[in-house]
């Protein structure tokens, strides 16, 4: 059986968050970080649920964030689904702009390798110097000896 306390929020993140709004020399007692764990575990089990309601009748399985702002809203929370509305749009922005600028950096890297490839295979005194792949490489970093081509 489950126990109560694995369905609530940690209590130390619970009392890391209340510490951030009071002043540094608050204190706060173990039953107030209790009550708290309570409510915010009870109030995000109450939004989830309408969410998951929602989600059901339109025959999907995944909550995503829109359900969550939608049910805020639904459940009369307007401020907070304007609000988490805003930070789903900054954080989706942000995350389409990491995408980007991986996929930039992957795109760069990858013509960088090809080019030195390409200079790694250029003639001299009429031999071709190859380079090892990736796998010879780590063969010969573990005392193995790589594969060679005959020259």
């Amino acid at each position: 059986m489950v126990d109560e306390q694995d369905k609530l929020l940690p209590i130390a993140n619970v009392g890391r968050i209340m510490k951030q709004i009071l002043p540094p020399s608050a204190k706060i007692s173990k039953e107030a970080k209790q009550t708290m764990q309570e409510c915010a575990t009870e109030f995000i089990s109450f939004v989830t649920s309408e969410a998951s309601d929602k989600c059901h009748k339109e025959n999907r399985k995944t909550v995503n964030g829109d359900d969550i702002c939608w049910a805020l809203s639904a459940l009369g929370f307007d401020n907070y689904a304007e609000a988490i509305a805003r930070y789903l749009h900054k954080y989706r922005e942000a995350e389409r702009e990491k995408t980007n600028e991986s996929n930039k950096v992957s795109s760069s890297q990858d013509k960088d390798e090809e080019s030195n490839h390409k200079k790694d295979q250029n003639v001299e005194s009429g031999q071709q110097i190859e380079t090892l792949t990736p796998l010879e490489s780590r063969l010969l970093e573990k005392g193995k000896s790589p594969l060679t081509k005959p020259s």
